[in-house]
Protein backbone atom coordinates (compact mmCIF):
# COMPACT_ATOMS: atom_id res chain seq x y z
CA UNK A 1 0.00 0.00 0.00
CA UNK A 2 1.25 3.38 -1.03
CA UNK A 3 -0.08 6.08 0.39
CA UNK A 4 -1.56 6.57 3.81
CA UNK A 5 -4.30 9.52 3.13
CA UNK A 6 -8.18 8.25 3.66
CA UNK A 7 -7.95 6.58 0.55
CA UNK A 8 -5.06 4.10 1.23
CA UNK A 9 -5.84 3.57 5.26
CA UNK A 10 -9.43 2.54 3.89
CA UNK A 11 -7.88 -0.32 1.57
CA UNK A 12 -5.92 -1.16 4.34
CA UNK A 13 -8.37 -1.54 6.67
CA UNK A 14 -11.10 -3.12 4.35
CA UNK A 15 -7.74 -5.89 3.76
CA UNK A 16 -7.32 -6.49 7.27
CA UNK A 17 -11.14 -7.20 7.85
CA UNK A 18 -10.73 -10.16 5.08
CA UNK A 19 -7.56 -11.41 6.46
CA UNK A 20 -4.75 -9.59 4.07
CA UNK A 21 -2.21 -8.50 5.43
CA UNK A 22 -0.50 -5.37 4.58
CA UNK A 23 2.36 -3.03 4.70
CA UNK A 24 1.64 0.48 3.89
CA UNK A 25 4.29 3.28 2.71
CA UNK A 26 3.56 7.00 3.73
CA UNK A 27 6.21 9.67 2.83
CA UNK A 28 5.35 11.95 5.52
CA UNK A 29 5.79 11.63 9.39
CA UNK A 30 1.97 10.99 9.91
CA UNK A 31 -1.37 9.44 8.80
CA UNK A 32 -4.10 10.82 7.33
CA UNK A 33 -2.96 12.92 4.05
CA UNK A 34 -5.22 15.96 4.15
CA UNK A 35 -7.20 14.74 7.07
CA UNK A 36 -6.05 16.96 10.49
CA UNK A 37 -7.91 18.06 13.18
CA UNK A 38 -6.84 19.57 16.43
CA UNK A 39 -8.39 22.12 19.39
CA UNK A 40 -7.89 24.87 20.25
CA UNK A 41 -9.15 26.74 23.25
CA UNK A 42 -12.30 24.38 22.85
CA UNK A 43 -12.69 24.77 18.71
CA UNK A 44 -12.48 21.82 16.61
CA UNK A 45 -10.25 22.98 13.46
CA UNK A 46 -10.07 21.03 10.64
CA UNK A 47 -6.99 21.29 9.00
CA UNK A 48 -8.45 19.89 5.66
CA UNK A 49 -12.00 18.67 4.16
CA UNK A 50 -14.73 19.32 7.40
CA UNK A 51 -17.61 17.35 6.06
CA UNK A 52 -18.39 14.99 3.46
CA UNK A 53 -21.48 14.87 1.33
CA UNK A 54 -24.46 12.87 3.40
CA UNK A 55 -26.04 11.40 0.17
CA UNK A 56 -22.84 9.46 -0.46
CA UNK A 57 -23.24 6.34 2.10
CA UNK A 58 -19.47 5.22 1.99
CA UNK A 59 -18.32 7.08 4.74
CA UNK A 60 -20.86 6.50 6.92
CA UNK A 61 -20.76 2.52 6.44
CA UNK A 62 -17.26 2.78 7.43
CA UNK A 63 -17.99 5.27 10.20
CA UNK A 64 -20.55 2.77 11.81
CA UNK A 65 -18.39 -0.21 11.39
CA UNK A 66 -15.86 1.69 13.47
CA UNK A 67 -18.03 1.90 16.29
CA UNK A 68 -18.22 6.07 15.39
CA UNK A 69 -21.74 6.26 14.63
CA UNK A 70 -22.64 8.11 18.36
CA UNK A 71 -20.66 11.10 17.12
CA UNK A 72 -22.01 11.91 13.81
CA UNK A 73 -23.44 14.86 13.43
CA UNK A 74 -25.06 16.64 10.49
CA UNK A 75 -25.16 20.57 9.24
CA UNK A 76 -27.57 23.35 10.34
CA UNK A 77 -29.38 23.29 7.39
CA UNK A 78 -32.11 25.48 8.79
CA UNK A 79 -29.45 27.79 8.82
CA UNK A 80 -27.61 27.35 5.78
CA UNK A 81 -27.49 31.00 3.85
CA UNK A 82 -24.38 30.96 1.81
CA UNK A 83 -23.18 34.95 -0.01
CA UNK A 84 -21.66 35.35 -2.87
CA UNK A 85 -19.67 38.93 -3.18
CA UNK A 86 -21.08 40.68 -5.92
CA UNK A 87 -20.23 44.62 -6.67
CA UNK A 88 -18.86 45.24 -2.60
CA UNK A 89 -22.02 43.52 -1.11
CA UNK A 90 -22.47 40.08 0.34
CA UNK A 91 -25.82 38.44 -1.43
CA UNK A 92 -27.62 35.34 -0.53
CA UNK A 93 -27.62 32.08 -3.17
CA UNK A 94 -31.52 32.25 -3.89
CA UNK A 95 -33.61 29.84 -2.15
CA UNK A 96 -33.91 26.52 -4.47
CA UNK A 97 -30.95 26.41 -6.47
CA UNK A 98 -29.32 23.22 -7.03
CA UNK A 99 -25.90 23.98 -7.73
CA UNK A 100 -26.05 26.63 -10.49
CA UNK A 101 -29.36 25.38 -11.76
CA UNK A 102 -32.76 27.20 -10.43
CA UNK A 103 -35.41 25.51 -9.73
CA UNK A 104 -38.06 27.98 -7.73
CA UNK A 105 -39.04 30.95 -9.74
CA UNK A 106 -39.57 33.91 -7.31
CA UNK A 107 -36.94 33.75 -5.28
CA UNK A 108 -34.36 33.91 -8.51
CA UNK A 109 -36.66 36.64 -9.70
CA UNK A 110 -36.03 38.78 -6.53
CA UNK A 111 -32.09 38.11 -5.85
CA UNK A 112 -29.98 40.59 -6.93
CA UNK A 113 -27.29 38.24 -7.75
CA UNK A 114 -28.04 38.17 -11.57
CA UNK A 115 -29.60 41.17 -13.81
CA UNK A 116 -32.77 40.53 -15.43
CA UNK A 117 -31.32 39.14 -18.70
CA UNK A 118 -29.40 36.44 -16.86
CA UNK A 119 -32.76 35.67 -15.44
CA UNK A 120 -34.53 35.96 -18.66
CA UNK A 121 -32.47 33.53 -20.28
CA UNK A 122 -32.99 31.00 -17.13
CA UNK A 123 -36.39 30.72 -17.82
CA UNK A 124 -36.26 30.40 -21.54
CA UNK A 125 -33.83 27.55 -20.82
CA UNK A 126 -36.77 25.40 -19.18
CA UNK A 127 -37.98 25.07 -23.29
CA UNK A 128 -34.48 23.54 -24.72
CA UNK A 129 -35.08 20.48 -26.67
CA UNK A 130 -32.72 17.03 -25.96
CA UNK A 131 -29.21 17.30 -27.77
CA UNK A 132 -27.18 14.12 -28.44
CA UNK A 133 -24.72 14.06 -25.95
CA UNK A 134 -21.78 16.57 -27.32
CA UNK A 135 -17.97 15.81 -27.45
CA UNK A 136 -16.66 17.04 -23.52
CA UNK A 137 -16.35 20.63 -22.96
CA UNK A 138 -16.10 22.71 -20.15
CA UNK A 139 -18.14 23.17 -17.55
CA UNK A 140 -18.08 26.91 -18.33
CA UNK A 141 -19.08 26.42 -21.35
CA UNK A 142 -22.48 24.28 -20.49
CA UNK A 143 -23.23 26.39 -18.37
CA UNK A 144 -22.81 29.86 -20.59
CA UNK A 145 -24.65 27.54 -23.40
CA UNK A 146 -28.00 27.15 -20.61
CA UNK A 147 -27.92 30.42 -18.85
CA UNK A 148 -25.30 32.58 -20.32
CA UNK A 149 -21.75 33.98 -19.18
CA UNK A 150 -23.11 35.61 -15.94
CA UNK A 151 -24.05 32.45 -14.26
CA UNK A 152 -20.11 31.06 -14.96
CA UNK A 153 -19.11 34.10 -12.93
CA UNK A 154 -21.59 34.36 -10.01
CA UNK A 155 -22.72 30.67 -9.64
CA UNK A 156 -20.35 28.28 -11.52
CA UNK A 157 -16.67 30.18 -10.69
CA UNK A 158 -17.67 30.45 -6.76
CA UNK A 159 -19.33 27.17 -6.56
CA UNK A 160 -16.38 24.91 -7.72
CA UNK A 161 -13.39 27.13 -6.94
CA UNK A 162 -15.23 26.09 -3.27
CA UNK A 163 -15.41 22.41 -4.30
CA UNK A 164 -12.76 21.44 -6.60
CA UNK A 165 -10.26 24.93 -6.45
CA UNK A 166 -10.84 24.61 -9.94
CA UNK A 167 -11.14 27.07 -13.15
CA UNK A 168 -14.73 25.77 -14.47
CA UNK A 169 -13.21 27.17 -18.28
CA UNK A 170 -10.78 24.05 -17.55
CA UNK A 171 -13.00 21.88 -15.43
CA UNK A 172 -14.64 19.03 -17.60
CA UNK A 173 -18.94 18.77 -18.17
CA UNK A 174 -18.59 15.31 -17.96
CA UNK A 175 -16.54 14.69 -15.20
CA UNK A 176 -17.68 16.95 -12.67
CA UNK A 177 -21.22 17.53 -14.02
CA UNK A 178 -22.16 14.42 -15.52
CA UNK A 179 -26.18 14.41 -13.99
CA UNK A 180 -26.05 17.62 -16.27
CA UNK A 181 -24.76 16.56 -19.40
CA UNK A 182 -27.36 13.80 -18.96
CA UNK A 183 -30.24 16.34 -18.34
CA UNK A 184 -29.31 17.97 -21.30
CA UNK A 185 -29.23 14.82 -23.41
CA UNK A 186 -32.44 13.69 -21.99
CA UNK A 187 -34.36 16.74 -21.46
CA UNK A 188 -32.66 19.18 -22.99
CA UNK A 189 -33.22 21.50 -20.52
CA UNK A 190 -31.06 21.57 -17.09
CA UNK A 191 -34.33 22.95 -15.05
CA UNK A 192 -36.47 20.45 -16.10
CA UNK A 193 -33.82 17.71 -15.76
CA UNK A 194 -33.27 18.44 -12.28
CA UNK A 195 -37.07 19.38 -11.17
CA UNK A 196 -38.10 15.72 -12.73
CA UNK A 197 -35.13 14.23 -10.57
CA UNK A 198 -36.01 16.50 -7.67
CA UNK A 199 -39.65 14.98 -7.71
CA UNK A 200 -38.68 11.50 -8.31
CA UNK A 201 -36.87 11.40 -5.12
CA UNK A 202 -39.77 13.14 -3.30
CA UNK A 203 -42.24 10.80 -4.31
CA UNK A 204 -43.47 8.28 -1.76
CA UNK A 205 -46.91 6.72 -0.94
CA UNK A 206 -50.11 8.29 -1.03
CA UNK A 207 -50.44 8.76 2.59
CA UNK A 208 -47.30 8.81 3.89
CA UNK A 209 -45.86 11.21 6.29
CA UNK A 210 -43.26 13.73 4.33
CA UNK A 211 -39.83 12.45 4.84
CA UNK A 212 -37.76 14.18 7.14
CA UNK A 213 -34.57 15.54 4.42
CA UNK A 214 -31.27 14.80 5.52
CA UNK A 215 -28.79 17.27 6.53
CA UNK A 216 -26.74 18.24 3.78
CA UNK A 217 -23.29 17.67 5.44
CA UNK A 218 -22.17 15.06 7.78
CA UNK A 219 -19.04 14.99 10.04
CA UNK A 220 -17.62 13.73 13.35
CA UNK A 221 -18.15 15.46 16.95
CA UNK A 222 -14.85 15.71 17.76
CA UNK A 223 -13.57 16.45 14.04
CA UNK A 224 -12.56 13.94 11.02
CA UNK A 225 -9.19 13.07 12.29
CA UNK A 226 -11.27 10.96 14.53
CA UNK A 227 -11.93 8.75 11.65
CA UNK A 228 -8.59 8.94 10.77
CA UNK A 229 -7.21 8.06 13.98
CA UNK A 230 -9.69 5.17 14.15
CA UNK A 231 -8.88 3.61 11.42
CA UNK A 232 -4.99 3.44 12.23
CA UNK A 233 -5.63 1.76 15.35
CA UNK A 234 -7.90 -0.86 13.41
CA UNK A 235 -5.29 -1.72 11.35
CA UNK A 236 -4.51 -5.03 13.03
CA UNK A 237 -2.40 -6.62 10.35
CA UNK A 238 -0.42 -3.62 8.56
CA UNK A 239 2.82 -2.39 9.35
CA UNK A 240 3.32 1.44 8.82
CA UNK A 241 6.29 2.74 7.46
CA UNK A 242 7.44 5.97 6.98
CA UNK A 243 9.50 6.69 4.06
CA UNK A 244 9.24 7.29 0.52
CA UNK A 245 8.53 4.53 -2.21
CA UNK A 246 10.94 5.46 -4.82
CA UNK A 247 10.38 2.36 -7.39
CA UNK A 248 7.82 -0.06 -8.38
CA UNK A 249 7.97 -3.33 -9.85
CA UNK A 250 5.69 -6.73 -10.20
CA UNK A 251 6.61 -8.13 -7.15
CA UNK A 252 8.61 -5.33 -5.03
CA UNK A 253 8.43 -2.05 -3.76
CA UNK A 254 11.56 -0.01 -3.05
CA UNK A 255 11.27 2.05 0.29
CA UNK A 256 13.73 4.01 1.57
CA UNK A 257 16.51 2.18 -0.90
CA UNK A 258 15.70 -1.11 -0.05
CA UNK A 259 13.30 -3.52 -1.83
CA UNK A 260 10.45 -5.01 0.22
CA UNK A 261 8.85 -7.90 -1.51
CA UNK A 262 4.93 -7.04 -2.46
CA UNK A 263 2.40 -9.82 -4.04
CA UNK A 264 0.19 -6.78 -4.90
CA UNK A 265 0.30 -3.23 -4.73
CA UNK A 266 -1.99 -0.45 -4.40
CA UNK A 267 -1.17 2.47 -5.23
CA UNK A 268 -3.50 5.04 -3.23
CA UNK A 269 -1.19 8.64 -3.44
CA UNK A 270 -1.67 11.69 -5.41
CA UNK A 271 -1.84 10.81 -9.82
CA UNK A 272 1.71 13.01 -9.80
CA UNK A 273 3.39 10.89 -7.09
CA UNK A 274 2.38 7.56 -8.94
CA UNK A 275 3.28 9.22 -12.05
CA UNK A 276 6.95 8.99 -10.99
CA UNK A 277 6.42 5.23 -9.77
CA UNK A 278 4.75 3.46 -13.17
CA UNK A 279 4.91 3.87 -16.51
CA UNK A 280 2.05 5.00 -17.03
CA UNK A 281 2.64 8.97 -18.71
CA UNK A 282 -1.23 10.23 -18.32
CA UNK A 283 -1.28 9.68 -14.64
CA UNK A 284 1.12 12.71 -14.94
CA UNK A 285 -1.71 14.46 -16.67
CA UNK A 286 -3.94 14.77 -14.19
CA UNK A 287 -3.75 17.99 -12.99
CA UNK A 288 -3.78 19.07 -9.63
CA UNK A 289 -4.67 22.70 -7.61
CA UNK A 290 -3.32 23.56 -4.44
CA UNK A 291 -4.69 25.00 -1.09
CA UNK A 292 -4.60 26.74 1.98
CA UNK A 293 -7.08 26.65 4.94
CA UNK A 294 -6.76 29.62 7.40
CA UNK A 295 -8.69 29.65 11.16
CA UNK A 296 -8.93 32.21 12.91
CA UNK A 297 -10.70 31.50 16.56
CA UNK A 298 -12.61 34.91 17.88
CA UNK A 299 -14.22 35.45 21.50
CA UNK A 300 -18.01 35.52 20.54
CA UNK A 301 -18.45 39.51 21.45
CA UNK A 302 -16.12 40.65 18.67
CA UNK A 303 -17.76 39.41 15.57
CA UNK A 304 -21.04 41.34 15.79
CA UNK A 305 -20.97 41.76 12.46
CA UNK A 306 -21.07 38.29 11.47
CA UNK A 307 -24.44 37.88 9.48
CA UNK A 308 -26.21 34.62 9.78
CA UNK A 309 -25.69 32.19 7.41
CA UNK A 310 -22.99 29.04 7.10
CA UNK A 311 -20.39 31.24 5.02
CA UNK A 312 -19.61 33.06 1.77
CA UNK A 313 -17.81 32.60 -1.64
CA UNK A 314 -16.05 34.67 -3.62
CA UNK A 315 -15.65 34.79 -7.31
CA UNK A 316 -12.89 35.24 -9.37
CA UNK A 317 -14.27 38.40 -10.37
CA UNK A 318 -14.50 39.91 -7.38
CA UNK A 319 -11.67 38.22 -5.37
CA UNK A 320 -8.03 39.47 -4.41
CA UNK A 321 -6.73 36.34 -2.53
CA UNK A 322 -9.55 34.71 -0.10
CA UNK A 323 -11.73 31.98 -2.35
CA UNK A 324 -14.19 31.37 0.45
CA UNK A 325 -15.13 31.69 4.19
CA UNK A 326 -17.27 29.31 6.55
CA UNK A 327 -18.78 30.52 9.86
CA UNK A 328 -17.61 27.00 11.40
CA UNK A 329 -20.33 27.68 14.35
CA UNK A 330 -23.19 28.11 12.01
CA UNK A 331 -22.74 25.66 10.10
CA UNK A 332 -22.01 22.67 12.68
CA UNK A 333 -22.88 22.30 16.40
CA UNK A 334 -20.43 21.56 19.01
CA UNK A 335 -17.39 23.05 17.08
CA UNK A 336 -17.26 25.99 18.95
CA UNK A 337 -17.82 26.95 23.10
CA UNK A 338 -20.95 29.32 23.60
CA UNK A 339 -18.14 32.18 23.83
CA UNK A 340 -16.29 31.75 20.64
CA UNK A 341 -16.67 32.02 17.25
CA UNK A 342 -14.70 30.33 14.18
CA UNK A 343 -13.81 31.71 10.90
CA UNK A 344 -12.49 29.22 8.07
CA UNK A 345 -11.29 30.81 5.05
CA UNK A 346 -9.81 29.62 1.76
CA UNK A 347 -7.15 30.47 -0.48
CA UNK A 348 -5.01 28.91 -3.35
CA UNK A 349 -7.37 27.57 -5.94
CA UNK A 350 -6.21 26.54 -9.39
CA UNK A 351 -5.06 30.50 -10.13
CA UNK A 352 -3.44 30.93 -7.07
CA UNK A 353 -0.97 28.49 -6.08
CA UNK A 354 1.51 31.40 -5.26
CA UNK A 355 0.00 32.34 -1.90
CA UNK A 356 1.63 28.97 -0.36
CA UNK A 357 4.71 31.15 -0.66
CA UNK A 358 3.76 33.79 1.78
CA UNK A 359 5.01 33.31 5.22
CA UNK A 360 2.60 32.77 7.89
CA UNK A 361 2.60 36.78 9.09
CA UNK A 362 1.71 37.93 5.56
CA UNK A 363 -0.97 35.30 5.14
CA UNK A 364 -2.65 36.28 8.74
CA UNK A 365 -2.73 39.90 7.93
CA UNK A 366 -3.88 39.36 4.17
CA UNK A 367 -7.06 37.69 5.73
CA UNK A 368 -7.31 39.80 8.44
CA UNK A 369 -7.64 42.83 5.57
CA UNK A 370 -9.72 40.90 3.33
CA UNK A 371 -12.50 40.18 6.63
CA UNK A 372 -12.32 43.33 7.42
CA UNK A 373 -13.29 44.88 3.86
CA UNK A 374 -15.78 41.99 3.53
CA UNK A 375 -17.45 42.08 7.01
CA UNK A 376 -16.41 45.10 8.85
CA UNK A 377 -14.52 43.08 11.12
CA UNK A 378 -11.76 45.53 13.52
CA UNK A 379 -10.70 43.17 15.90
CA UNK A 380 -8.04 40.55 16.21
CA UNK A 381 -8.24 36.92 16.54
CA UNK A 382 -7.15 35.39 19.27
CA UNK A 383 -5.72 32.50 17.24
CA UNK A 384 -4.85 31.76 14.13
CA UNK A 385 -3.70 28.22 12.26
CA UNK A 386 -3.02 27.76 9.14
CA UNK A 387 -2.61 24.35 6.91
CA UNK A 388 -0.97 24.44 3.32
CA UNK A 389 -1.89 21.78 0.84
CA UNK A 390 0.13 21.83 -1.98
CA UNK A 391 -1.09 19.67 -5.39
CA UNK A 392 -3.19 17.84 -3.07
CA UNK A 393 -7.08 18.85 -5.64
CA UNK A 394 -7.25 16.92 -8.30
CA UNK A 395 -8.68 18.44 -10.95
CA UNK A 396 -11.04 16.63 -13.78
CA UNK A 397 -10.15 19.34 -16.49
CA UNK A 398 -11.83 18.52 -19.78
CA UNK A 399 -10.98 15.02 -21.92
CA UNK A 400 -10.52 13.67 -17.73
CA UNK A 401 -12.88 10.66 -19.01
CA UNK A 402 -10.27 9.99 -22.02
CA UNK A 403 -7.40 9.88 -19.77
CA UNK A 404 -8.94 7.47 -17.13
CA UNK A 405 -9.41 5.33 -19.61
CA UNK A 406 -5.98 5.26 -21.12
CA UNK A 407 -4.91 4.82 -17.40
CA UNK A 408 -6.95 1.86 -16.90
CA UNK A 409 -5.76 0.49 -20.11
CA UNK A 410 -2.45 0.63 -19.04
CA UNK A 411 -2.55 -0.56 -15.40
CA UNK A 412 -4.40 -3.90 -17.37
CA UNK A 413 -1.14 -4.95 -18.52
CA UNK A 414 0.13 -4.98 -14.73
CA UNK A 415 -2.72 -7.06 -12.97
CA UNK A 416 -0.60 -6.37 -9.86
CA UNK A 417 -1.81 -3.29 -9.36
CA UNK A 418 -4.56 -1.71 -8.20
CA UNK A 419 -5.04 2.47 -8.16
CA UNK A 420 -7.12 4.40 -5.55
CA UNK A 421 -7.61 7.85 -4.92
CA UNK A 422 -9.58 11.27 -5.67
CA UNK A 423 -7.90 11.44 -9.20
CA UNK A 424 -9.88 8.91 -10.67
CA UNK A 425 -13.44 8.86 -10.03
CA UNK A 426 -14.58 11.30 -7.22
CA UNK A 427 -12.75 13.75 -4.69
CA UNK A 428 -14.50 13.61 -1.96
CA UNK A 429 -14.39 11.37 1.66
CA UNK A 430 -17.25 8.90 0.75
CA UNK A 431 -15.51 8.51 -3.17
CA UNK A 432 -12.18 7.76 -2.31
CA UNK A 433 -13.64 5.12 0.73
CA UNK A 434 -15.77 3.47 -1.62
CA UNK A 435 -13.21 3.24 -4.11
CA UNK A 436 -10.90 1.70 -2.07
CA UNK A 437 -13.19 -0.54 -0.73
CA UNK A 438 -14.09 -2.19 -3.72
CA UNK A 439 -10.47 -2.20 -4.92
CA UNK A 440 -9.99 -4.07 -1.68
CA UNK A 441 -12.74 -6.62 -2.25
CA UNK A 442 -11.30 -7.73 -5.88
CA UNK A 443 -7.78 -8.12 -4.56
CA UNK A 444 -8.93 -10.29 -1.96
CA UNK A 445 -11.29 -12.07 -3.95
CA UNK A 446 -8.46 -12.71 -6.35
CA UNK A 447 -10.37 -10.80 -8.83
CA UNK A 448 -8.13 -8.39 -11.43
CA UNK A 449 -6.71 -5.02 -9.87
CA UNK A 450 -5.73 -3.13 -12.29
CA UNK A 451 -8.38 -0.06 -12.87
CA UNK A 452 -9.08 2.37 -10.17
CA UNK A 453 -12.61 1.13 -8.85
CA UNK A 454 -15.50 2.96 -9.00
CA UNK A 455 -17.42 4.82 -5.89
Amino acid sequence: MIGGGISGLSAAYYLNRSGVDVTLVESSPRLGGVITTETVEGCVIEGGPDSFLAAKPAAMELIAELGLGGEVIGSNDSGRVTYIRRDGRLVPLPDGLMMMVPTRVLPMAASSLLGWGTKLRMGLEWFRKPVPAPADRSVAALVREHYGQEAVDYLAEPLLSGVYGGDPEQLSAASVLPRFVEFERKYGSLTRGTMVEMAQAAGRPRGASPAKKPPLFRTLQRGLGSLTAALEAALDRTRVIHGAADAVEEGRVRVNGAWLPARHVVVACPAHAAARLLPIPELAAIAYSSSMTVALGYRKSKLASLPPGFGFLIPARERRRMVACTFVGNKFAHRCPPDMGLLRCFLGGAADHAVLDLDDEAVSALVRDELRSILGLEAGPDFVRISRWPRAMAQYTVGHSSRLAAIQKAAARMPWLSLSGNAYNGIGIPDCIAMSKAAAHRLASGEPLAEPARA
